[in-house]
């Protein structure tokens, strides 16, 4: 099921079961990512990454919707050029990559065949529509300790919705900002130790069980 399918359900009724939305057009990943993915929380987080990982300004790492799943990243250069890296949808290759780095295994897959996709699209992703996208780069420019909490509330509401205790799908975003706000009082930006990280952690998943008590409402099969 396609995210924007997935919305107009949700938009209809906020309780759809939990297949619908880990169940991925193109990949198998497993259903706490691929709900992550339904959510797009998923590229909020490799935003994150990637500003750490590559020491860029969440202002210059953009999100593009790219419903083949063959683009899988692009830089752009200083002279605006880009440079994109392509692959089938799936997981051996990056998990091969990741073994063998800074080498390349010859691998007996199918090669990419450009002709056969025929072609490539792309669109900006609709915030308004997938609110993880923009409380990820709050999280990430706030930095500090609001980063764990944005993690370890979406990882709780994600869990809670795959176990059907009656939260609905709209609802993950909504416990993932009233985690982040409620921390605003106790953020911390300077001298982090690992328990102040672990502090933050335990205590987001505790705020989403909280919560999740109610909002939530009797488990609904569709």
């Amino acid at each position: 099921m396609s995210k924007d399918e997935l919305f107009r359900m949700c938009q209809e009724e906020p309780r759809v079961i939990q297949a619908k939305a880990t169940t991925h057009p193109n990949w198998d990943m497993g259903a706490k990512i691929t709900l992550d993915s339904a959510t797009m929380m998923n590229k909020g987080l490799e935003v994150i990454e990637a500003h750490y990982l590559f020491g860029a300004s969440y202002d210059d790492i953009d999100i593009v919707i790219h419903p083949q799943s063959i683009v899988h990243s692009m830089i752009e250069t200083q002279d605006t050029s880009c440079i994109a890296q392509l692959g089938w949808a799936d997981m051996r290759l990056p998990l091969v990559y990741s073994v063998s780095w800074p080498h390349r295994l010859k691998m007996p897959y199918k090669p990419l065949d450009l002709a056969e996709l025929s072609q490539l699209t792309f669109k900006a992703p609709d915030t308004e529509k997938y609110p993880c996208i923009r409380l990820a780069y709050e999280a990430g420019k706030t930095g500090g300790t609001m980063t764990a909490v944005l993690n370890a509330a979406n990882e709780a509401a994600n869990e809670m919705f795959r176990e059907d205790v009656g939260l609905g799908f709209l609802d993950i975003p909504k416990l993932i900002e009233g985690a982040m706000e409620a921390h605003k009082d106790d953020l911390k930006t300077s001298d982090i130790v690992l328990d102040d990280i672990l502090s933050c952690d335990t205590w987001a998943r505790e705020y989403v069980a909280r919560m999740t008590e109610k909002v939530k409402t009797e488990p609904l099969l569709l």
